[in-house]
């Protein structure tokens, strides 16, 4: 008797906790409405009933995905948008879509260089540190515990000695890669340092696993330096990695009141990170006739609208000659890959370049379903032998995004994320020869048929890399 009721009690335990579960994903959904895809949601309400012990606590550190409520964020935005001039263009479209999803509006900028490598890329960081006279700001994923972190920290020290207000931004989680992250010498140089929801102090809002990737410098709210690489030797020189060149990456610095809105964004970041008022965007300046105009494009859990993922899907669509992307990572949902396969069927030109082999070894397992979907659709695949870390993709003459945000659902739909529209014709064509210049050394990518296994495995990778 004893027995049988300790069992009837476990099965009303039991179905209590699964019910609780469930009853926390749909109060948590319906209050932030979080858009999963069905898969998603299948696989929280399923990991519920099964195993409601695990898969609770996992859904209240990782679940949520949005910060704000993404309806009532939209229903705040001015029903009357100022539409685009109505050429046809696509880049005409994306600035609309850009102002209905609320995004800054476009600003100008001057003096634009694309880094060529890592030597030129970290002259231009140094050179901006260096050249700060009031504010320096800097956000970053992680913070190399090597030559180059510490020249830059040595760099960030002295500046603040002399009476530049310095403030070094690290994602909480970032910071722990190279290892236990030690930024004493920098606040005792007068450095303020901040790290972005450090997992030990983030709470159950599902914050754990929204990470910020973003990465830029400002100086005086004029310059900014901006891209794909961390502050790590990897990303400029050879040192750390042993190989026979740095990781291939993609950034680029510029002057101008687009350096000015990024400052506004740092110091929104800062605020979320280190508390405070969150303080209120100012309008860009309007640009004169013939000014390059470029935008920011913040992505992630702080946005009600997956930003980047919506533009660059609008912009496959409203393709007409090419497309040009390069990235680490792909590894996109089903809706990005038919968009990109559909525009290689209308017989736009579709390069993708990615490393043959990347520093994520999961990515490149999940990635070549995609990829095979792709190349059977017309589209080229392109394998470097090296490990290139840029993130970019151009659309015909008419828009150049670049940034951090990789072709992969966790930089489309988890991470904060913050990627540059460049406008102006002659830029975008410099970012475009440089995707050019990876494609001409890589190899050209040949599609297998998978075996059970391995079809199997890329499915189960696929059905859990949304969440992880």
């Amino acid at each position: 008797m004893t027995a049988d009721l300790l069992v009837r009690h476990g099965s009303i335990l039991h179905a209590f906790v699964v019910l609780l579960g469930l009853a926390i994903y749909v109060i948590g959904s319906r209050t932030l409405h979080q858009r999963r895809r069905p898969s998603a949601a299948i696989a929280w309400v399923i990991g519920l009933i099964v195993l409601p012990y695990l898969t609770l606590p996992l859904y209240l550190v990782f679940g949520n995905r949005k910060l704000i409520d993404s309806r009532q964020a939209i229903a705040r935005r001015p029903r009357a948008l100022q539409r685009a001039e109505e050429t046809g263009e696509p880049v005409a479209q994306l600035r609309e879509l850009a102002a209905a999803m609320a995004l800054p509006a476009a600003a100008p900028y001057q003096g634009l260089n694309v880094h060529d490598d890592g030597a030129q890329a970290l002259h231009a960081l140094h050179a901006l540190i260096d050249g700060a006279t009031r504010t320096l700001e800097l956000c970053t994923f992680l913070f190399g515990k090597d030559a180059v972190g510490d020249e830059i920290a040595w760099r960030l020290e002295r500046r603040a000695r002399e009476g530049v207000r310095v403030r070094l931004l690290v994602d909480g989680i970032g910071a722990y890669l190279p290892g236990i992250p030690k930024f004493r010498r920098l606040t005792d140089a007068g450095v303020e340092t901040a790290l972005f929801v450090p997992p030990l102090r983030s709470s159950l809002r599902g914050r754990t696993n929204l990470r910020n990737h973003r990465k830029m410098a400002i100086a005086d709210g004029e310059w900014l330096w901006c891209g794909g690489r961390n502050l790590a030797a990897e990303y400029f020189r050879d040192e750390s990695t042993g190989a026979d060149r740095p990781w291939a990456d993609l950034t680029f610095d510029l002057r101008g009141p687009l350096a000015r809105q990024a400052e506004q964004r740092f110091a929104q970041d800062w605020a979320f990170a280190a508390g405070g008022s969150r303080p209120a965007e100012e309008e860009a300046s309007a640009g004169g006739a013939g000014a390059a105009l470029g935008q920011l494009i913040a992505s992630g859990p702080d946005q009600a609208d997956d930003t980047v993922y919506t533009l660059l899907v609008a912009a496959f669509f409203a393709s007409r000659r090419r497309i040009l992307a390069v990235t680490p990572y792909f590894v996109p949902n089903e809706t990005f890959s038919l968009a990109l396969s559909l525009a290689a069927r209308r017989g736009i030109a579709v390069d993708l370049v990615t490393p043959a082999k990347s520093n994520h070894r999961l990515a490149d397992m999940a990635r070549h379903r995609a990829l095979r979907d792709l190349a059977a659709s017309g589209g080229r695949v392109w394998f470097a032998p090296h490990m290139i870390h840029a993130k970019s993709v151009v659309i015909d003459d008419q828009v150049a995004l670049v940034g951090s945000a990789n072709l992969d659902e966790r930089s489309l739909f988890l991470n904060y994320e913050l990627m540059v529209a460049f406008y102006a014709r002659d830029d975008i064509e410099r970012f475009a020869r440089w995707i050019e210049r990876q494609r001409d050394a890589a190899a050209a990518y040949e599609p297998r048929p998978p075996g059970l296994a391995r079809d199997v495995a890329e499915g189960l990778l696929l059905w859990l890399a949304f969440q992880l």
